[in-house]
């Protein structure tokens, strides 16, 4: 224990020649991310979270396992967030955890050379000890960013649904609803539980669904489309259906899905003269 102390005292001591000797000899020309920026401010920032990183990464000689990762996952945390590293390409984060591995390697190697008393056993157990850190806390990080970037892409993806989906107020009660591009089951879910609420909450009694901007239609997206017109009516709201192209119609009865009791026109000019 005692020499796992002096090691501590002996690296801490070494941080902040560990983080400048990183950045000197950082990669800058990258072609974007957070190391190629040339801001004072991101710079500063990003020393500083090196420098945590040391702090918290040399915690591994005095500290329990268990509550050295679950400080260390502040740190991840936080820099797995943050807008700079957020918008770096994950492969130059995970080269940059391996250049700092490998300066966590030399300066073992010269404390050891320092002080001969420490033989290679003890040597070869605290190189095993940091890269297995460095391993778990790669995998932790990387792991972290998926889970935020994936929820970031989830939230994007609602927008982009809201904003291409939307129910607009016309008058006395009338809202049109203009489908464009591709639908997928996932986006025909959203239409169908958007259109409905938006609905309710407008207090619509006769909704115009014009889908002549939408590419191609599948037989689960036309089901889902004939589900829609059928749940609008159960809350009270009559449709008008156009923009019918000869494939979406043959499509829908292939299915057998009965469109006779649904209004349908050719052109959106035509529902909107309704």
């Amino acid at each position: 224990m005692e020499l796992n102390k002096e090691m501590y005292a002996f690296l801490t001591s070494k941080a902040r020649q560990l983080t400048e000797e990183w950045y000197e000899s950082l990669d800058k020309s990258d072609p974007d991310g957070v190391y190629a920026s040339d801001d004072p401010d991101v710079i500063a920032e990003l020393k500083e979270q090196n420098f945590r990183f040391h702090g918290y990464l040399c915690n591994l000689l005095i500290s329990e396992e268990e509550a050295f990762y679950k400080e260390f996952d502040e740190w991840i945390f936080e820099v797995s967030r943050s807008k700079e590293h957020v918008n770096t390409p994950i492969h130059f984060i995970i080269r940059e955890f391996m250049r700092v591995r490998l300066q966590y390697m030399k300066f073992i190697d010269e404390f050891s050379q320092e002080n001969e008393h420490i033989d290679a056993a003890r040597v070869s157990e605290w190189r095993d000890k940091f890269i297995k850190a460095f391993d778990n806390v790669i995998l932790k990080f990387t792991k972290e960013t998926y889970e935020y970037q994936a929820k970031m892409l989830e939230a994007q993806r609602e927008m982009i649904n809201e904003l291409s989906s939307p129910v607009i107020l016309l008058k006395g009660g009338t809202a049109l609803l203009p489908l464009v591009g591709d639908i997928d089951t996932q986006r025909a879910k959203f239409i169908l539980e958007n259109t409905l609420n938006q609905c309710a909450k407008l207090r619509v009694n006769h909704l115009l669904i014009d889908i002549s901007g939408v590419v191609m239609i599948d037989t689960m997206v036309a089901y889902q489309l004939f589900q829609l017109i059928e749940a609008l009516n159960l809350i009270g709201v009559s449709s008008t259906l156009s923009g019918i192209r000869p494939e979406i119609a043959q499509t829908a009865v292939q299915l057998g899905l009965d469109f006779e009791s649904i209004h349908t026109v050719s052109t959106l000019a035509q529902a909107l003269h309704f």
